[in-house]
């Protein structure tokens, strides 16, 4: 272990969102980050775990490359600032002072070394048993628009920070310098984009339409404060 801002089209309320798609989306998928970064050496192992739970489909696996380890020999080739200023964000709302790699965020709560699988498991396991009290729902309007519907119950905690999140689900790198030098390592669900879409009051439901790459899937995260418990979350294939 070692230790955005986007477009938005519109932002309209309605006074009905389809019955039929928010039930669809009570059953909440837990949203897993994996803070990584190809020349950690401890990273690969985790990174092969997210791949794992990439395949579940009561999970959204996404791997957030962060720039630190950069300059030990290998320069990661997917990583962002943005991402390691989210981690950074993570600790600092933990009352953390220091970050690492390899490390999960679960539920935009719970942190874990990406390495301990049980522990990882067993977090999953209670965020999934979580009733938030949002729903959302996510499709595509032609080739380059997304449709996002939500909709809260009394009670719950506001604003959400709406994000919607592009990414790669599938990278294969050979890795020449550094700590993993002679590796060839498949990366799963490989971020690309993190946008910020809008900040969600919850007065009214919500109805968003914002733009979005044809050519990779993407997720759809509302959460609270930004770097505070995720409350849904929706797969836009």
């Amino acid at each position: 272990m070692r230790r955005f801002t986007g477009w938005i089209t519109g932002i309209l309320s309605s006074g009905l969102i389809a019955a039929a798609g928010l039930a669809a989306a009570e059953t909440r998928p837990v949203v897993v980050e994996l803070f990584t970064s190809q020349g950690c050496s401890s990273c690969p192992p985790a990174d092969a775990f997210l791949h794992e739970l990439s395949q579940r489909d009561d999970v959204i696996a996404l791997a957030l490359h962060v720039d630190y380890w950069d300059y030990i020999g290998w320069k990661d080739s997917f990583a962002q600032p943005a991402f390691t200023e989210r981690q950074k964000a993570y600790a600092k709302t933990g009352g953390r002072r220091s970050v690492y790699t390899p490390q999960m965020i679960i539920g935009g709560q719970d942190h874990v070394v990406g390495t301990h699988e049980e522990d990882a498991t067993a977090l999953i396991k209670r965020h999934a048993a979580v009733q938030t009290g949002v729903a959302v729902t996510a499709a595509r309007n032609g080739s380059d628009l997304v449709t996002i519907r939500a909709e809260a119950q009394d009670g719950v905690k506001g604003p959400l920070v709406v994000y919607l999140v592009g990414y790669a689900p599938s990278q294969r790198v050979e890795i020449t310098r550094g700590e993993n030098a002679g590796r060839v390592v498949d990366y799963a669900n490989v971020v690309t984009d993190w946008v910020r879409l809008a900040e969600w009051d919850l007065s009214a439901p919500l109805l968003i339409e914002a733009p979005a790459k044809a050519d990779r899937p993407a997720v759809v995260i509302l959460q609270q404060n930004g770097t505070g418990p995720i409350m849904a979350a929706a797969h836009l294939r």
